[in-house]
């Protein structure tokens, strides 16, 4: 399995917040706001940083041994945000098994401060020469521990955990 390289910035800071990104005229739907399939693009462009902070960029995937797969998601829609819109994301490290990461992503208005939309999302490593699950190899996790660490002790967020469903009426 491939190893970071060298020039990696240093663990991210708890939370993760460094990706910034602007609503574009063809992200805008019939409706005069992004269409939802624009916010799974900017949370998957949120999770591409988080990636490369934690050594599992574009270097790591170069080799074609090894990648990071989505497996599940699950997105809220708080609040529309328009073109031109500044977007700010900020991304949580649930956790962390062998094999798996657990992200929670807020999307937020970069200067009005409200929240948009939120994500989280199941990350799998992947052996891409057998194309199967694998464990994480242990200078990745080396990298990864003191994060997970460093997110802990976040306060878990409220959204976390959501399941789609209608509730039971009374």
């Amino acid at each position: 399995m491939p190893t970071p390289s060298d020039s990696q910035n240093a663990p991210p800071a708890a939370p993760f917040d460094r990706h910034r990104e602007t609503v574009r005229p063809e992200w805008i739907d019939y409706n005069g706001h992004m269409n939802v399939a624009f916010y799974v693009l900017v949370f998957d462009h949120a999770s591409d940083a988080f990636l490369e902070s934690v050594g599992l960029g574009p270097a790591y995937t170069a080799g074609g041994e090894a990648s990071v797969f989505a497996a599940e998601a699950h997105i809220t829609y708080d609040r529309e945000v328009v073109e031109g819109a500044p977007l700010a994301v900020a991304t949580q490290l649930l956790g962390a098994d062998e094999k798996r990461l657990h992200l929670f992503h807020t999307m937020r208005h970069a200067e009005e401060g409200y929240l948009a939309a939120t994500t989280e999302v199941m990350l799998l490593h992947v052996d891409m020469t057998v194309r199967r699950v694998a464990p994480w190899p242990t200078a990745i996790r080396a990298r990864l521990d003191p994060v997970v660490a460093a997110h802990a002790a976040l306060d878990r967020p409220a959204r976390a955990g959501r399941a789609v469903g209608l509730a039971p009426r009374r």
